[in-house]
């Protein structure tokens, strides 16, 4: 079925079957093993003890969502962990991941949330601009590994290496971005990481190359994050993207 030409909407999701649905997009999207996806019974668990869970819906027919569950920091502070967004792939490039990311921003900050995190994958080239460059995300922490080696076609049977977003939902870097004004300034960039686009056909084609090119990306992020620095921004071209790193007050 291709992808409808009419408004999609997003709503809440808040009964067993509609969470059935996001756990059968699960494996559409990912085409995770049965035992790698995210069951009902977490959607009902995560909805009851302040998480979030939202379906994009074209008519009756659910072709996005994402779940978040409730966090905990040291000191107290609470927070949103975006645990997983996904959009049918018919469906992608319509806007759909935004409407999503700006439903739960919008849920969020009713509720007092100020930070949203979650992974993402710094060999998604195009997910990393729209995290950092239309929502608004900084990132300043890096961790190897995080969900092991999984069944998803979409991972290459790489090491899921992720880089963890932080979405300061109220900060003027994020409003300014969101409402498409005037650009708050940002750090001047002191380092940059630049990530082939060719990447995401050269985890299938040549894995060996594409896990070497993985390894020196991800001692870049660890090294320049030691150092203190934060990614702030992200020049995109047909061949690359390059990560802006500078100091983040």
């Amino acid at each position: 079925m291709s992808g409808s030409p009419g408004p999609v909407s997003v709503r809440a999701l808040t009964t067993p079957s509609e969470f059935a649905d996001a756990v059968r997009l699960q494996k559409e999207i990912w085409g995770f093993n049965d035992i790698e996806l995210l069951p009902v019974r977490l959607f009902i668990v995560a909805t009851k003890v302040g998480g979030q869970a939202f379906g994009a819906y074209d008519g009756n027919r659910m072709v996005g969502f994402c779940l978040a569950i409730p966090g905990l920091k040291a000191g107290g502070k609470s927070y949103l962990h975006s645990h997983m967004l996904g959009v049918t792939p018919e469906y992608r490039d319509q806007g759909i991941g935004r409407q999503l990311k700006l439903k739960q921003r919008e849920d969020a900050l009713a509720r007092g949330v100020q930070l949203v995190e979650w992974t993402f994958d710094p060999l998604e080239v195009k997910n990393a601009y729209f995290n950092i460059e239309r929502l608004g995300a900084i990132v300043r922490r890096y961790v190897r590994n995080q969900y092991g080696t999984t069944t998803s076609h979409l991972h290459g049977g790489l090491p899921t290496d992720r880089c963890v977003a932080e979405w300061w939902i109220a900060s003027p870097r994020v409003k300014a971005i969101l409402n498409g004004g005037p650009p708050v300034e940002r750090p001047e960039t002191v380092e940059r990481i630049s990530v082939p686009a060719a990447i995401s056909g050269m985890r299938h084609e040549d894995p060996k190359h594409a896990r070497q090119m993985q390894q020196e990306i991800s001692a870049h992020f660890e090294e320049y994050f030691a150092r203190g620095l934060t990614v702030v921004g992200v020049e995109k071209s047909p061949e690359a993207i390059a990560y802006q790193l500078g100091r983040w007050e």
